[in-house]
C-alpha cells in the first residue's frame, strides 16, 4: 500500500444497501448494466453542458463514448466513458457516502413487505451499487475532465463494509468502471448477451455505447456502435414504433412497465422546441415517497445538449408523475437554472406542457375510459392538487376528476362534475358533496338521509385532500358546490312550512338540550336532513369539516376549537327519551349520547372516550 493510498468504511447506511443488493435481489440482476450505462450517460452529458463554457474540457476525444467490453480470462466487464470524471472528493461523496436521502427511502422500501426487487434500484439514485448483483469485487478509474494526469482516483471495494482509495496516474479523463464477477455469473462474459442486454435497455442512450468486434469468440482491437445512439424525440413520429417510444420510456423513466401514454410533438415558430411526455402507468416510487419535494420529472435540453434534469420549471407539482424529455432550439446555451427561473421563453415552453399533458389525460378520458380508470388510481389525489395551484387550468382539471357518488358503483371513483350535472334533477342549482375520512363514513353519514329521500345524487369525497381542495373549488359550470353537512337543505315550500312547524314544536325539547349539553355545543336545532337517525352535526359555510381538523390536529397544527351545532330528529324515539327522562342524571347521558354519536359519524375526535364508553355502559343497563 502507498502512502498515497487508504482504507475507509461506508456509511452505515450504503453498508445496509450493498447487504441488501447482495443478499436479497435476485431478479432482474442485469439491471447493472443499464445502471452503469445510465451513469456514464450522464457523465457524458454533463461534460458536454460544462464544455459550452470551457471548450478546453473536450481536449483529447472530442467525440464522447461510452465503451462496454468483458475479459473471459479474467472475468471481467468493464464500463468507459468519457465524461466529466470524478474528483477523489467526488468519489468520496458519490460513492462512499450517501448522496441523497433516496438511499434511506430505498432501504425503507426493501426492509418493509415489499418483495426485494433489483428493478427499484435506479428509482432511488443508488444505481452504482447494482454492480455487487453480479460482482465481488468492483474497481473504478476516474479523472475529472480538465484535472492533471496524476490526479487520477482508483477506488475498490468488495462491498463488504470498506473501500481502497489510491491516487493514481490516468491519461485520459472520464471514469471506467471494473466489474470482478462472481462465480455463477458466467453469462455476462458472452458478447451477444451483454450487446442484447444494451439493446434492450440503452439503445436510445444519446451516445454511442460501442462494444469491441469478435472474430472466432474472442474480442478484437476494432470496435463498432451497438446502440441506436440517437435522440429518438428528434425523429419523425412516422418513423418511431410503439415498442420505440416503450423502450425510451424505460430507459427514461427506470420502470420495468409499459408507460400508460405519451404526446410527441413538435412546435415550430418563434420559438422552437420539441416535447415527448409520458404517463407512467403507476406512482413512480419518487412521487410515493420523496413526493413534492423530490422531483425527478423532465429532462431539458438545449438542442440536443443536456441541461438539467428533473426540471420542475417545466411543469408545475401536480404534474409531477409526467415522465419526458423537452428539447427547445433557441434557449441561450448558457443559461443557468437561476435564469430559467426566470425565463419568459421557459414560461411558454411550460405552458405548452401543461396543455399537452392535460389534453392527453383528456383524450384517454374521452376515448380510452380503462387506461384513464388506471391513471386516475395511480395519480388522481396528485392531479388534484392542481385545483388549488394552477387557476388557469382549474376548470379543465375539475373536469377530470372522479368520485364516488350515491348513485355510483360502491366506492369506485367513476363519477365525474359533468355526469353529475347531466342527472341533476329540475330545478337543482346545486352540486350536493360530502367528504369523510373513508368511502364507508362518507355513505353511511347521517347527514344523506334527506337527500336520498328526495333522491337528489350526492358526491362521497373521501380522499384527504379532497376538503382542502374544496377550498379552491366552489363552482363548476356555473353550478355551486355545497355540502351536505353546510348550510340549509334546499326544502320546497311544503316542507319548509314543515319544519318551522317541527321547529316550533320543539322548542321545549331544544332548550333542555342546551342546557343539558352546556358550553360543548354552539346551538341545538331540529334538523331537515335525518329521517331515520337521531342527530348529526351541521357545519357553518367556512368551518372546517371536522374530520380535517381531527387529522390536521394529529399532524402536530394548532387548530381554533369550535363549538358544533347539534341537529336533532324529534320523532326519533332516542331523542324522545331525553325530552320524557325525569332523572336529570340519565337525560343528561343520553343527550351526551346524541352528541357523541354525531361526532363520531362526522369523523371528529371526541374529548373524553373513556366518558362517553361510561355513558354508554349506564344508558345500556338501563
Amino acid at each position: 500500500m502507498t502512502a498515497s493510498t487508504e482504507t475507509r468504511k461506508f456509511e452505515a447506511e450504503v453498508s445496509q444497501v450493498l447487504h441488501l443488493v447482495t443478499h436479497s435481489l435476485y431478479s432482474h440482476k442485469e439491471i447493472f448494466l443499464r445502471e452503469l450505462v445510465s451513469n456514464a450517460s450522464d457523465a457524458c452529458d454533463k461534460l458536454r453542458f460544462e464544455s459550452i463554457a470551457h471548450p478546453e474540457l473536450l481536449a483529447g476525444e472530442g467525440e464522447l463514448h461510452i465503451d462496454v467490453s468483458w475479459d473471459e480470462q479474467a472475468r471481467t466487464v468493464t464500463v468507459r466513458d468519457n465524461g466529466i470524471g470524478m474528483s477523489r472528493d467526488e468519489v468520496v461523496a458519490n460513492i462512499g457516502t450517501i448522496a441523497s436521502s433516496g438511499t434511506r427511502r430505498f432501504l425503507e422500501a426493501m426492509s418493509g413487505e415489499q418483495k426485494a426487487d433489483a428493478r427499484m434500484i435506479g428509482q432511488f439514485g443508488v444505481g452504482f451499487y447494482s454492480a455487487f448483483v453480479v460482482a465481488d469485487r468492483v474497481t473504478v478509474l476516474t479523472r475529472r475532465a480538465g484535472a492533471p494526469v496524476e490526479e487520477g482516483v482508483k477506488w475498490e471495494s468488495d462491498g463488504k463494509g470498506e473501500y481502497s482509495l489510491e491516487q493514481v496516474e490516468l491519461g485520459e479523463r472520464g471514469t471506467t468502471v471494473v466489474l470482478h464477477l462472481k462465480a455463477d455469473e458466467d453469462e455476462f462474459l458472452k458478447r451477444w448477451q451483454l450487446a442484447s442486454l444494451i439493446r434492450k435497455y440503452s439503445d436510445h442512450v444519446a451516445f454511442p455505447i460501442r462494444m469491441p468486434k469478435e472474430e472466432a469468440g474472442k474480442p478484437t482491437a476494432e470496435w463498432e456502435t451497438v446502440n441506436d445512439a440517437g435522440a429518438l424525440w428528434t425523429k419523425p413520429k412516422s418513423d418511431i414504433s410503439d415498442e420505440d417510444y416503450q423502450s425510451f420510456y424505460k430507459s427514461l423513466g427506470h420502470d420495468f412497465n409499459d408507460a400508460l401514454a405519451w404526446t410527441h410533438n413538435r412546435v415550430e415558430g418563434s420559438q422552437s422546441f420539441t416535447t415527448l411526455l409520458y404517463l407512467p402507468a403507476q406512482p413512480p416510487f419518487d412521487l410515493m415517497m420523496g413526493g413534492r419535494d423530490e422531483r425527478k420529472g423532465l429532462k431539458l435540453y438545449i438542442k440536443r445538449v443536456f441541461i438539467m434534469d428533473a426540471a420542475e420549471e417545466l411543469l408545475p407539482n401536480y404534474l409531477r408523475f409526467v415522465r419526458g424529455v423537452v428539447d427547445a432550439d433557441d434557449l441561450p446555451l448558457n443559461v443557468s437554472r437561476e435564469i430559467l427561473q426566470h425565463n419568459r421563453q421557459l414560461d411558454r415552453i411550460k405552458a405548452a406542457c401543461v396543455k399537452r399533458v392535460l389534453d392527453l389525460i383528456e383524450k384517454l378520458a374521452k376515448d380510452e375510459p380503462e387506461k384513464f380508470a388506471t391513471f386516475y388510481k395511480a395519480f388522481g389525489n396528485t392531479l388534484k392538487e392542481g385545483i388549488a395551484e394552477d387557476a388557469n387550468n382549474r376548470e379543465r382539471i375539475a373536469k377530470l376528476l372522479r368520485f364516488a357518488s350515491t348513485r355510483g358503483e360502491g366506492a369506485q371513483q367513476a363519477v365525474g362534475f359533468d355526469d353529475y350535472i347531466g342527472r341533476m334533477k329540475v330545478g337543482q342549482d346545486a352540486i350536493w358533496y360530502i367528504t369523510a375520512d373513508s368511502y364507508a363514513a362518507a355513505a353511511g353519514s347521517p347527514q344523506l338521509e334527506a337527500f336520498k329521500a328526495k333522491d337528489i345524487e350526492v358526491l362521497l369525497m373521501s380522499d384527504r385532500i379532497d376538503e382542502w381542495m374544496l377550498g379552491s373549488l366552489s363552482e363548476y359550470d356555473g353550478k355551486k358546490l355545497q355540502s351536505v353537512a353546510k348550510g340549509e337543505v334546499p326544502l320546497d315550500e311544503a316542507d319548509r312550512k314543515k319544519q318551522e312547524e317541527a321547529a316550533k314544536a320543539a322548542e321545549p325539547l331544544l332548550a333542555k338540550l342546551k342546557e343539558l349539553l352546556g358550553d360543548r355545543v354552539g346551538d341545538v336545532k331540529v334538523s331537515a336532513r335525518l329521517t331515520d337517525s337521531p342527530s348529526c352535526l351541521a357545519l357553518s359555510d367556512y368551518e372546517m369539516a371536522p374530520h380535517l381538523a381531527r387529522l390536521l390536529r394529529e399532524a402536530g397544527h394548532d387548530m381554533p376549537e369550535s363549538k358544533p351545532t347539534l341537529e336533532v330528529n324529534p320523532k326519533h324515539p332516542l331523542v324522545r327519551r331525553v325530552e320524557t327522562e325525569g332523572d336529570p342524571a340519565k337525560a343528561n347521558d343520553l343527550a351526551m349520547l346524541l352528541l357523541d354519536q354525531a361526532e363520531i359519524a362526522a369523523g371528529a375526535q371526541l374529548p373524553d372516550p373513556a366518558a362517553f364508553v361510561q355513558r354508554m355502559n349506564r344508558v345500556l343497563l338501563g
